[in-house]
């Protein structure tokens, strides 16, 4: 990736501010700036740092850091925010974050750019590129796990993959799934709001992004031929599906450091279910590495543990965009 390379030579501090991203940033580039960063770590060009993440035993909020470097894009720096439950009470957004891009050349922070919108949109991203190449070409119905904040985004992205006929979604709260049955109905797509049992049954491709602390969709009630994108776990003891079901799938992932630690995977790790060795990233398919579905009765399952690349890539792109197109703020320092 080049987009670094502007920002890292331009003059004093920039700052990208959250509108601005969301004028500049849409689901193509996020789409490429994801898959270009799989394939990339998948070279060994790009390479992320270890997560911290915790509990800060206050308002119950989650808060950590991301960060890597990108050789080849002189991408450095990291993302730092967290979970904040009770923010969409306040009529804030949950996932608070914000991302420093720093100059690889001498250390100097180059950039501020606003983290909720990217962070909503290159999930979304990683979950589209992976049933860009894993899910079946003739999937007809998408089922939705989850109706939260960036669900729409998922939905949204994922329906640009293939030639979805119908959406099926489940929530706790069915309240939420209005968000959802609005993008099907914007789209001309029929919707259905479903038990968890029945989704499965129907869907080709599934997306769940919740924050469960225990299997939403368990491995007899997936039919041959699905793929799933687990998009929602990303702290240790999070957990969306039954960890047999990665038994029975051909198990994908952005990093599988992130996978086995604190991804989907962690459990069926600690449970001797798979290995290690079971899991496969999905730049080594994006970079044609390892081939991804061998056939139509397989099943395939993406972790989108979401690696701190993965925000440098689009945030870095946003910062570019940005200073061309006029919508950065510049301080001298």
């Amino acid at each position: 990736m080049s987009d670094a390379n502007s920002v890292n030579d331009s003059e004093g501090l920039i700052i990208v501010s959250e509108a601005a991203c969301k004028s500049v940033i849409d689901r193509d580039s996020a789409f490429s700036a994801v898959e270009n960063v799989f394939a990339s770590m998948s070279k060994g060009d790009a390479y992320n740092f270890p997560v911290i993440r915790e509990a800060i035993g206050y308002a119950d909020a989650l808060y950590g850091f991301k960060s890597g470097f990108d050789r080849a894009g002189k991408a450095l720096g990291l993302k730092s925010g967290g979970y904040w439950p009770g923010n969409e009470a306040k009529g804030l957004t949950n996932h608070q974050s914000t991302i420093f891009l720093f100059n690889p050349d001498n250390g100097k922070l180059r950039a501020l750019v606003g983290g909720n919108y990217l962070t909503a949109v290159r999930t979304a991203a990683a979950s589209a590129v992976s049933i860009a190449h894993l899910a079946r070409k003739d999937s007809k119905v998408i089922g939705m796990i989850g109706a939260g904040h960036q669900s729409t985004f998922q939905l949204r992205a994922a329906l640009e993959q293939r030639s979805f006929e119908k959406v099926v979604a489940w929530n706790g709260n069915k309240e939420r799934l209005k968000k959802l049955q609005a993008v099907a109905e914007e789209m001309g797509i029929p919707f259905e709001s479903v038990e968890r049992e029945q989704l499965c049954s129907e869907a080709d491709v599934i997306i769940t992004i919740t924050s469960a602390f225990e299997p939403l969709l368990m491995k007899e009630w997936i039919k041959p031929g699905t793929h799933i994108a687990c998009m929602g776990t990303d702290t240790v003891g999070k957990q969306e599906v039954d960890a047999n079901l990665l038994a029975s799938a051909t198990v994908f992932t952005d990093e599988i450091a992130q996978s086995i630690s604190l991804g989907e995977a962690q459990h069926a790790i600690k449970s001797g279910t798979i290995k290690e060795s079971d899991i496969t990233t999905l730049g080594d398919v994006i970079n044609g590495m390892h081939p991804g579905r061998r056939n139509e009765d397989e099943i395939t399952l993406f972790d989108g543990t979401g690696v701190g690349l993965q925000d440098l890539a689009v945030a870095s792109a946003a910062a570019r965009l940005a200073v061309e197109k006029g919508k950065a703020q510049h301080i001298s320092l």
